[in-house]
């Protein structure tokens, strides 16, 4: 199936690791060209250099953006339509945990804050950056990366998962404002992705708590998904080029959860 993503220009935050690098490498692999952004400008170099070497006619530009920051934001906007004339899309990975563990009455009312600046505030910034100029140019699509939390409360993760259903709410209300300018947002709500934090944390806590081995740690939190696999970079990275195509031109204020299953089950 052809994407027809080759040419349009993408910006991604949080790209410089893990999933915001894959989400970056499937979009150069389509022939995008990329704004990366991030607040590790270095990082950031690092992995568009990675780009230019893998795929040797993608154009990427970096951009050093901390999405919590409306002056910012608008900044490596125009600095991204100044380099490529337009932002065709945009695709908001930047984004954090938050306290883990603690219950609604243990979370500091500055705990609670900062995480939904980071993972609410800051699309509403990025998204109100780049709207005016997809609604001038009648085209225009959103991706949010939001998480499986925002659509199952968690508890211990009260805070994040507050920050992921209000993502939900942004992205909804505004996908029926943008709809009649032929722009669609939606949501890619990833479960647990294997990546550092599963593998340096979650699995160790798995080991101890039960007295395993990695492979049946690993396993036993498998078991809680409906196709008995951990969701990988690369998954989430698909789901994102999806929405972000024209193969998707109907589909508009949707959660589209990669999880293998457990949010249905």
């Amino acid at each position: 199936m052809e994407l027809g993503l080759d040419g349009k220009v993408v910006f991604i935050t949080g790209a410089a690791k893990g999933m915001g690098a894959a989400i970056s490498r499937a979009f150069a692999r389509e022939g995008s060209a990329l704004v990366v952004t991030g607040r590790d400008v270095a990082a950031l170099e690092i992995l568009a250099d990675s780009l230019r070497a893998s795929c040797p006619k993608v154009r990427v530009l970096t951009c050093s953006c901390n999405i919590t920051d409306p002056a910012d934001v608008h900044g490596a906007v125009r600095k991204a339509e100044s380099g490529f004339g337009r932002i065709d899309v945009l695709v908001n990975v930047a984004g954090g945990t938050g306290p883990v563990g603690k219950t609604a009455w243990e979370t500091s009312a500055a705990e609670f804050e900062e995480i939904v600046s980071l993972n609410l505030t800051g699309c509403f910034n990025t998204m109100r950056a780049v709207l005016p100029g997809m609604i001038e140019r009648r085209y225009g699509k959103i991706v949010n990366v939001g998480g499986t939390f925002g659509m199952r409360g968690r508890a211990g993760r009260m805070s994040y998962s507050a920050s992921k259903w209000g993502l939900r709410g942004l992205t909804k209300s505004t996908a029926i404002e943008a709809g009649r300018h032929n722009i669609n947002v939606n949501i890619v709500a990833p479960g647990m992705v294997d990546g550092d934090r599963f593998r340096n944390k979650v699995v160790p806590e798995a080991m101890a708590r039960l007295g395993c081995t990695e492979e049946e740690a690993i396993a036993h939190h498998a078991a809680d998904y409906a196709l008995r696999r951990i969701s990988l970079d690369e998954d989430v990275a698909n789901a994102c080029l999806f929405l972000a195509s024209d193969v998707s031109r109907q589909i508009s204020g949707v959660d589209l959860p990669v999880d293998g299953g457990w949010a249905a089950v």
